[in-house]
């Protein structure tokens, strides 16, 4: 995924709102953990040059102990600061979930280091990134985005 994270992260939020979940800090926390996989892009140019899906911020396992862990503690103190971490670490979560539809995640990390995706991309044009851009995965983006704007603008004229 190169441009849905983000509004996939809005929609999450949408969608915890209409569940009924309510807490000032839950559009941020979802906007921030949708993209906080991705954090480790920092390390990838500035330090290290291997492939940034292989670091352990990318792991589902990492994902799912931090949803579980800010499940208990919702469940423990029922409300709270813990709302925000459910949505924090369920945005990271759909994250490595979207990156598994074309971009190659380590699903079984650290056990395995093998690497899984739903679909392949071909490698057919130059730049690389032209490859992404063309194959149908974008379709997908696309549509995330355009759900996340239709009920962004939605969400404003109800306001006004």
């Amino acid at each position: 995924m190169f441009i849905a994270h983000l509004p996939a992260g809005y929609l999450t939020a949408r969608g915890a709102e209409r569940c009924g979940a309510k807490h000032p800090l839950l559009m941020a926390a979802c906007l921030l953990g949708s993209i906080a996989p991705d954090f480790d892009l920092l390390y990838f140019y500035l330090v290290d040059s291997c492939h940034h899906h292989s670091y352990c911020i990318h792991w589902p396992v990492v994902w799912l102990g931090l949803l579980l862990l800010s499940l208990l503690w919702l469940l423990w103190h029922r409300g709270g600061v813990a709302i925000p971490a459910v949505a924090f670490s369920a945005s990271g979560l759909l994250h490595i979930a979207l990156d598994g539809v074309v971009g190659d995640i380590q699903l079984f990390a650290p056990w395995s280091n093998e690497y899984y995706a739903l679909a392949t991309v071909p490698a057919l044009h130059k730049p690389w990134w032209l490859n992404f851009f063309l194959h149908w995965s974008m379709g997908l983006e696309l549509l995330i985005c355009a759900a996340a704007i239709y009920l962004f603008i939605k969400n404003l004229r109800r306001k006004s």
